[in-house]
């Protein structure tokens, strides 16, 4: 048996989607701007890559604005209550039809992995995508700002390991949303704001 419940306001879906939009599209030309492959061409790549992060910014500025204003900061606060439980669910406890140690509500919508992995993009991962990204797009000032011994080839590197680690997490984060009730529940919430739950079983 199941039971919907609302976790996602329409604002949290619009920022959802179009961050991983962003996102997905600064990959695809970042990684040619390195070469990888040839789909719009260098210059275009370029270009493009530099106004999709802009307009990340721009969303981000506005997340960040609408999660303090509305308390929803608090849904990112880390804990280990239950960090063990849940990992031992994703590692194994899934493949055995074991119950998920953690329910969602719309207070807590992030389990504690979530929370913390959250947590580490928000202070790890992205400082080092945009202090890297915009020292290299403003390359031509660093003389100017006192930084002439920075070699563009160690901004060059630690941008693209950030991108890998990124795309590490793009895949593990599609895995895990088809990891609810049903292949497509979490997906599905993440369009509507209803998710199915399972409700809790009882000996």
């Amino acid at each position: 048996m199941t039971e919907r419940v609302y976790l996602f306001k329409g604002f949290v879906r619009f920022w959802h989607w179009s961050q991983a939009s962003l996102i997905i599209f600064l990959m695809v030309s970042g990684f040619e701007i390195h070469g990888t492959y040839k789909l719009f061409g260098f210059e275009q790549a370029v270009g493009y890559h530099t106004i999709a992060a802009w307009a990340l910014v721009g969303l981000w500025i506005f997340a960040i604005f609408w999660h303090v204003t509305t308390g929803e900061w608090r849904q990112y606060i880390p804990t280990t209550d239950k960090v063990v439980a849940i990992m031992h669910y994703y590692s194994s406890g899934i493949f055995k039809d074991e119950p998920h140690p953690f329910r969602p509500t719309s207070v807590l919508k992030h389990n504690p992995l979530q929370r913390i992995t959250y947590l580490l993009i928000l202070t790890l991962l992205s400082p080092l995508l945009w202090i890297t990204g915009w020292l290299y797009l403003f390359y031509a000032d660093w003389s100017a700002w006192g930084l002439s011994a920075l070699q563009l080839e160690w901004i060059a590197t630690a941008h693209t390991i950030g991108a890998f680690l990124m795309l590490a997490f793009l895949i593990s984060h599609l895995y895990l949303a088809t990891t609810g009730h049903k292949l497509t529940s979490q997906i599905k919430a993440m369009i509507t704001g209803w998710e199915e739950i399972e409700k809790p079983r009882h000996p």
